[in-house]
């Protein structure tokens, strides 16, 4: 992972602070390039490209790796409100069945019983509803250009209880298909985490 991150430094050396900003939606404060990070505020540093929360820590090397791939590679398309599944990620449906196991699974085990619970816990991580695809179902916007959604359908006699993670179809544009399969699981453990309090 270290050596990753390198490599990432290295390429985002290559461009000026305020072109990398421009290309995320990010904000930019002297050398620093802010942006907000599952809602929380994150400055990363010029040239050092080592983030920070605002209290001042440094981000896990996770999110590091997160936010440093976000910034090299987001290229200012927007969100289209267009929802595909992680099966229509480019190379996604080759993991699609892991990717379901360690998200949509994982969210339908904790929630399927009470849905509310799944409404509360989105609302939580500042997801807002999404009627129009299902009864629950919420977006979340963990990076200025991403967006993913949690839809939970409730199962009956015949037909047992899904959850599935929903990605914007523009999402691919600024993360590699692994980026977005770690953010959906980091979604599902968000939600699950704030459900066990």
């Amino acid at each position: 992972m270290l050596a990753q991150l390198e490599r990432l430094r290295d390429r985002l050396h290559r461009e000026p602070p305020a072109r990398v900003a421009l290309r995320a939606q990010a904000g930019l404060n002297g050398s620093m390039v802010e942006l907000d990070f599952w809602g929380e505020h994150v400055s990363v540093d010029w040239p050092d490209l080592l983030p920070q929360l605002a209290d001042g820590r440094p981000t896990s090397t996770f999110d590091t790796a997160m936010l440093l791939y976000y910034l090299s590679q987001a290229d200012g398309e927007t969100p289209n409100g267009v929802w595909i599944s992680f099966r229509d990620l480019p190379g996604g449906g080759f993991y699609h069945q892991a990717f379901q196991g360690y998200s949509g699974d994982r969210i339908c085990r904790a929630f399927e019983a009470d849905p509310g619970a799944l409404g509360r816990s989105a609302a939580a991580l500042d997801g807002r509803p999404l009627p129009e695809i299902a009864a629950t179902a919420y977006a979340f916007q963990p990076l200025p250009l991403i967006r993913l959604a949690v839809v939970l359908w409730q199962g009956d006699e015949e037909v047992p209880s899904r959850a599935t993670v929903l990605f914007d179809e523009m999402s691919s544009h600024h993360l590699p298909t692994d980026g977005l399969a770690l953010l959906g699981a980091g979604l599902a453990g968000r939600l699950l985490a704030h459900h066990a309090g």
